[in-house]
C-alpha cells in the first residue's frame, strides 16, 4: 500500500507559477518535491499586482487594501517543494512570504502562503494594477529572472 505523502503547506500562486505560465514547471518537477493542485481562488484582501523590472516579473506588493482581489491557484506542497519555491522567490531576501486568506471557487476560505514584495519604491504603485497575471508578447517574462535582485525595483522607470 502506498504511503500517503505529508503535505506541509498550501501556497497561493498568482504569477509565473500558474498553469500555462513560464515557471509552472517548478511545481511539476519531481525532484522539487510534491505539489497537488487544489483549485482556483482569489485573495480575500486586495493587493496591488504589477509587472515590473526589465524582466517583466509579476510582483504582489505588500499594500493590503489597495489594488484588487488577486486571482490565482492554490497548491498543497510538501516541505521539499516549499523550500524550492523559497529558492525561486529568493525568500526572504527579495520576496517575503506570509499567510493570507484565499476564497476558493467553491466559496470556502482557506489559509495559504503567498509571496510578496515588502520593500519597493512608491512609483511601483503607479503601474497598471492587475487582477490576474498572464505572460504576454507585449510584456514577455524574461527567463533571466534569476539575475533579478531587489535593486532592480529601485531602477524601475
Amino acid at each position: 500500500m502506498a504511503e500517503k505523502l505529508r503535505m506541509a503547506a498550501r501556497v497561493f500562486v498568482y504569477g509565473t507559477l500558474k498553469r500555462g505560465e513560464p515557471n509552472h514547471h517548478w511545481l511539476t518537477k519531481k525532484e522539487n518535491g510534491q505539489a497537488r493542485f487544489l483549485g482556483r481562488g482569489k485573495t480575500e484582501t486586495k493587493f496591488p499586482l504589477v509587472v515590473g523590472t526589465r524582466y517583466n516579473i509579476p510582483f504582489l506588493l505588500a499594500r493590503p487594501g489597495e489594488g484588487n482581489h488577486i486571482e490565482g491557484e492554490v497548491y498543497e506542497v510538501d516541505e521539499t517543494m516549499l523550500s524550492k519555491l523559497d529558492i525561486l522567490e529568493d525568500y526572504p531576501d527579495y520576496y517575503d512570504r506570509e499567510q493570507q486568506t484565499i476564497l476558493m471557487e467553491q466559496n470556502e476560505t482557506i489559509q495559504c502562503w503567498l509571496y510578496l514584495i515588502r520593500n519597493f519604491p512608491d512609483k511601483m504603485l503607479a503601474k497598471e494594477l492587475l487582477i490576474s497575471y498572464h505572460n504576454t508578447p507585449e510584456r514577455p517574462y524574461n527567463e533571466n529572472y534569476l539575475d533579478s535582485c531587489p535593486e532592480d525595483l529601485a531602477m524601475e522607470k
